[in-house]
């Protein structure tokens, strides 16, 4: 989210030092390839077909090692490891990569070096899961707080904030705070943070606590109005479902 810069190890493939990346031992001549007259290609006359490809006698390299090279055995590279600064830039996501130009292996026969492409593979983080831009976290909420609405600290990238939570909030709602997300790589302004809450049963509880949850119950069931509307609405089409099998 904020970019970095970190040092990775890698195995990589070296110009051999001791015959320069030619392949062949020190004072050891390299003659052209006979074959292709050092082209590295020859044309092969199928019927009307004229057909380009890698010469058989030098692989493609336009020369002949008559003596190769004993530390890299002909083939002008090393095997090593190397390690590298890599700059993470802000906002990079799980599957970007960022190009190192010239850090890959080395050419064939002396030839310059390719480019490193780091992929980023971002680990899991204890609160939040990325949505693109956004960020998702799961907050819980006690029972009364959710019931009689209240203020609940949720963290974020830059600290915790208070959330406010109205009064009769269900479980599973999900609230939205405005730019506190992910600032991309490739946008100007950052995501949001969804924060689903979850509502909690209280648990060891004493008698006293059960007491007065059990006279809440009573009153409850007394009262003319529906105070789970949820369950009013299950309970519904629980009787819809059921009268038209037994019918």
């Amino acid at each position: 989210v904020d970019g970095d810069t970190i040092e990775i190890r890698i195995p990589t493939l070296e110009q051999c030092e001791t015959c320069g990346g030619d392949g062949a031992e020190p004072g050891s001549p390299v003659d052209t390839c006979d074959t292709c007259k050092g082209q590295g290609q020859v044309r092969i006359q199928q019927g009307f077909l004229s057909i380009q490809q890698a010469c058989p006698d030098c692989q493609g390299s336009g020369k002949k090692i008559r003596n190769p090279c004993k530390k890299c055995q002909g083939d002008g590279r090393v095997q090593s490891s190397k390690t590298l600064s890599v700059k993470v830039p802000p906002g990079v996501d799980n599957g970007d990569r960022i190009r190192l130009s010239g850090e890959g292996e080395a050419g064939e026969m002396g030839g310059p070096a390719g480019d490193l492409y780091v992929q980023i593979n971002v680990k899991p983080h204890e609160f939040f899961v990325r949505d693109g831009n956004n960020l998702r976290a799961n907050v819980p909420v006690d029972m009364i707080t959710a019931a009689l609405g209240g203020e609940i600290d949720v963290p974020t990238l830059k600290g915790k904030v208070s959330l406010r939570v109205p009064a009769e909030t269900q479980s599973g709602k999900t609230f939205r705070l405005r730019g506190k997300g992910v600032q991309s790589v490739r946008t100007s302004s950052p995501g949001d943070l969804l924060v689903k809450v979850s509502v909690e049963t209280p648990v060891n509880l004493n008698s006293k606590q059960k007491k007065l949850l059990e006279e809440l119950q009573e009153s409850l069931n007394e009262s003319s109005h529906s105070h789970s509307p949820a369950t009013s609405s299950w309970l519904d089409k629980a009787k819809r479902f059921f009268g038209e099998h037994l019918n």
